[in-house]
């Protein structure tokens, strides 16, 4: 991520999602030895989001295998994965990443938490976008296909929805 000699809008958008995901990295962390919080029970939805983001993070990596990468990686040759959890949702491991830090931020909430990890959201939809931009130009009717059916996030589309 945020790598190459080309200093274009991926590039730019990939750097400060870098630095997005180590901030919200770095007050996790603080929050944990720092904050207590303020319902055990809103811990508890937390914990329980967080795990599912867990659980979702693993089953993109098994799933995407070979085909893993991080950032738009140009001159890889990659195949197209759409089988296991991509049935469901088109970008599972940001959709765990998402999981992941809203269930921290229940069980650790503050302000400071709630800044980062809005902004390492906002950062990781911006990716997302310029994934699918690049995934088009790519695999092209294949991919177009693909995004009619299943949900950015999570879901499938109905077939009287589809685009």
């Amino acid at each position: 991520m945020a790598k190459g000699g080309k200093k274009d809008k991926t590039f730019f958008i990939e750097l400060i999602l870098k630095i997005a995901t180590y901030s919200v990295g770095i007050v996790d962390v603080w929050s944990v030895m720092t904050v207590v919080s303020f319902s055990r029970t809103v811990s508890i939805i937390g914990m329980v989001i967080g795990f599912a983001g867990d659980i979702i993070f693993a089953a993109a990596v098994i799933t995407m295998k070979d085909s893993w990468r991080a950032g738009l990686a140009r001159d890889d040759e990659t195949k197209m994965v759409t089988n296991g959890i991509y049935q469901i949702s088109r970008n599972p491991a940001f959709l765990a990443f998402d999981c992941v830090y809203m269930g921290i931020l229940f069980m650790f909430f503050n302000q400071v938490l709630l800044v980062l990890s809005l902004w390492a959201m906002v950062m990781l939809h911006l990716q997302i976008l310029q994934e699918e931009k690049y995934l088009l130009t790519i695999f092209g009717d294949e991919y177009s296909d693909y995004k009619s059916r299943v949900c950015r996030y999570i879901g499938r589309k109905p077939a009287d929805r589809r685009e």
